[in-house]
C-alpha cells in the first residue's frame, strides 16, 4: 500500500468498489486511481470474496486519499456519515451536485446534502457557509442557517443575501 495521510476514509461497498472509485475519480480535479489489490485464493472462505475479484481499489479524491473496500452486503453507508466538498463557486457547487447526485435518490437531497448512486452522503458547500452560520451576529446567522435549511442545492448568491439581510 502507498504512503497514507494518518487518517483515510474506508468506504465499504457491495462489490462495487472499483466502479465507485472510477466515478468519483472522474468528478475531482488532482484525482486518481493509487492501485488496486485483489482477493486471493486463501480469503474465499474466511471473508466470501471471490478469488482474482477486486478487495480494495485505493484513491485520491484533490489528494485526498481514501480506500473502497468490497466488503459485501454486510453493511451500508448512512447518512450518519457524510463527505464535504467546500466550493469557491456557484459553478463548483453545479458541477459536484449534478455529477456526484446523477443516479442518486432525489429525495435524498435537503440543504446541500446528496446521497449519490453508491449510498454514499455529501456535502455540497460554499467553503464560506460555516463562517456565516458561525457569524456572532445571531441575526446573521439565523438568517443563514434558515436560508440553507430551505434549499437542496445550495446557491451561493441567495446565502450571501440573507447573510446581509437582502
Amino acid at each position: 500500500m502507498s504512503s497514507l495521510q494518518r487518517v483515510t476514509p474506508c468506504l465499504w461497498f457491495d462489490g462495487k468498489a472499483e466502479e465507485a472509485a472510477e466515478f468519483y475519480t472522474g468528478i475531482f480535479p488532482n484525482s486518481r486511481i493509487v492501485q488496486t489489490a485483489y482477493y486471493p485464493e486463501a480469503e474465499k472462505d474466511r471473508h466470501g470474496g471471490v478469488p482474482g475479484s477486486v478487495l480494495t481499489v485505493e484513491f485520491e479524491l484533490d489528494g485526498q486519499t481514501f480506500i473502497a473496500l468490497n466488503g459485501g452486503p454486510a453493511f451500508n453507508f448512512t447518512e450518519a456519515l457524510s463527505l464535504q466538498v467546500m466550493c469557491d463557486s456557484q459553478k463548483e457547487i453545479d458541477h459536484f451536485w449534478d455529477k456526484l447526485g446523477a443516479g442518486g435518490p432525489v429525495e435524498a437531497q435537503i440543504c446541500g446534502w446528496l446521497k449519490d448512486r453508491y449510498g454514499v452522503s455529501w456535502q455540497i458547500c460554499p467553503r464560506h457557509v460555516g463562517d456565516m452560520v458561525a457569524d456572532p451576529d445571531k441575526a446573521k446567522a439565523s438568517r443563514t442557517l434558515q436560508a440553507v435549511m430551505g434549499m437542496k442545492k445550495l446557491d451561493m448568491a441567495a446565502i450571501e443575501r440573507a447573510h446581509a439581510g437582502n
